[in-house]
Formats: structure tokens, sequence, C-alpha cells
């Protein structure tokens, strides 16, 4: 072989193993790619069902402080209707219910609507049954008295009512 061959042998040759060379480094290059962009995928999902996370931390936290002042306004509700009016002094009673009303604002400004039941027709998804009464002036299954109000946050169910039904 000549020079020249062997020059051009060897050429070739270079040329071979940077064709080779060049091959690995894409192959490289497409399995990093690849690997980054499933990272950026994981992460992006990672983001969303974190955003999902605390938003469902943050209700049910709402929820636990709402119930917590409901026990509040029950305690007010329980007042009402058992405290003698003719035995307390105007300002007093004034008073009481004006810190109940502004209860009931808060809760109604975070999405809290009482269930109105009484003369309702009875169901079992928002009202809890507490007893059976009979009554000749009301249909059966019909609400005659409420025990505890119930309340709706944002239109779903926060707290069933309890209820008297009649037979």
């Amino acid at each position: 072989m000549t020079k020249k061959e062997e020059k051009k042998n060897k050429k070739e040759k270079s040329n071979e193993d940077l064709e080779v060379k060049l091959q690995e480094l894409k192959k490289e290059r497409d399995e990093y790619l690849n690997g980054w962009k499933r990272a950026r995928a994981d992460f992006v999902n990672y983001k969303k069902n974190e955003k999902s996370r605390i938003a469902k931390a943050r209700k049910n936290e709402k929820k636990d402080i709402i119930l917590e002042i409901l026990s509040i306004l029950d305690n007010f509700n329980i007042a009402e209707k058992n405290i003698d009016k003719e035995e307390v002094s105007d300002d007093y009673w004034s008073g009481l219910m004006s810190i109940k009303r502004q209860l009931e604002n808060l809760l109604f400004s975070y999405g809290v609507e009482p269930i109105e039941c009484l003369g309702e027709e009875f169901d079992p998804n928002i009202h809890e049954a507490v007893a059976m009464i009979e009554d000749e002036n009301t249909t059966s299954e019909q609400i005659v008295e409420e025990v505890r109000k119930g309340y709706l946050l944002d239109g779903e169910l926060l707290r069933p009512a309890k209820v008297k039904v009649a037979k």
C-alpha cells in the first residue's frame, strides 16, 4: 500500500470512528433529553397534586373551624329558646342577639347557610331524625320540630339538621 492509500484508509477509519462517536453522542443526548422531559412532567404533576392537597387541607381546616363556631351558635339558639325574656333586661337580651347575628353573618360570609326544615318533608340526606312524634295536624314524614339546626357549606352538607318527624 502506498502512503496515499494509507492516509486515505486512516482518514476513512477516522471518519467511521467519528460517525460511530457521533451516533453514540446522539443516543446519549436523546436519553438525557427524555430523562429531563420525564423529570419535568413529574415535577408538573407534583405541583398539581400539591396544590390539590393544600386546597383540600384548607377546606378541611375551614370546615373544622366553622363546626366549632356552629357549636357556639347552637348555645345561643338554646339560650334564645330557654331564657325567660321577662327576667333579663332588654339591653342584655339585645346584646346577646346582636352577638348571635354577628356569628350568623360571619358564617354566611364564608358560604354557610342554615337548612330550613320546619314543615318540610323529611330528607335523610340533610336531616337526622331523633324522634317520631304523633301529630294529627301534619302529614306523615313531615318535620314538626328542629332539635339542632343543620347547615350547608357552599351548597354541600356541613352538618345535618336533627329533627323530630311526624308519624
